[in-house]
């Protein structure tokens, strides 16, 4: 049986069209590998906190030397991380707001990158430590920005979990949503084809 991490940010929760392109990325992989197990992490409903100087502080500091808080907060990085260790697959739905990643997602990042736990440095670079993964990255967009300077997600999604070890990314793109009812029926049917080819 398949482990699936299911990885969604959009503030429409369920409703959100990235949320729906996932649905349809589960649907798909289930028929590809029958019976799955997924955990869910909603960061809109269950937002992880953004990054600040006290939680920063509790990462660098030893085991031994943690107070009662700072181990807290290393505990909870530490069950994220474990989450992605245990899935098989990530599936993750990622909106576009304001050109960039959706906030919570940039705060889930800033938890999953650990020095000496998800990656360590070394004299030749930084070396990811998370074993390798098939990642799904359902991106849905109101314009159309794919392969454009404006595009600013893919990059930096790519050079992040890259930075992990985490590179067998595949991404979807569902563009110009809202462009007309027109545009947003291809594009979300354009964009499920391209989830069955991927899962297929």
């Amino acid at each position: 049986m398949k482990n699936i991490l299911v990885i969604t940010a959009s503030i429409f929760g369920q409703d959100g069209q990235s949320s729906q392109l996932v649905k349809h990325t589960l649907d798909q992989l289930r028929e590809t590998h029958g019976e799955i197990r997924t955990t869910y992490r909603d960061l809109a409903a269950e937002p992880v906190p953004h990054l600040d100087a006290s939680r920063f502080g509790a990462f660098l500091t030893g085991a031994d030397d943690r107070s009662s808080d700072q181990q807290q907060v290393v505990d909870y990085s530490d069950s994220l991380i474990q989450e992605i260790k245990d899935a098989d697959v990530i599936v993750m739905g990622v909106p576009m707001y304001n050109f960039g990643i959706p906030s919570g997602l940039k705060a889930y990042f800033d938890h999953i990158a650990r020095a000496g736990v998800t990656f360590r440095y070394t004299e030749n670079g930084p070396v990811g430590l998370l074993e390798d993964r098939p990642v799904y990255v359902l991106a849905a967009r109101g314009g159309i920005y794919a392969g454009t300077p404006n595009d600013s997600q893919t990059p930096y999604i790519r050079s992040f979990l890259g930075f992990l070890g985490l590179t067998d990314l595949h991404f979807v793109y569902a563009e110009g949503l809202n462009m007309g009812d027109e545009k947003k029926e291809s594009a979300l049917q354009e964009a499920g084809r391209t989830i069955e080819t991927l899962t297929a």
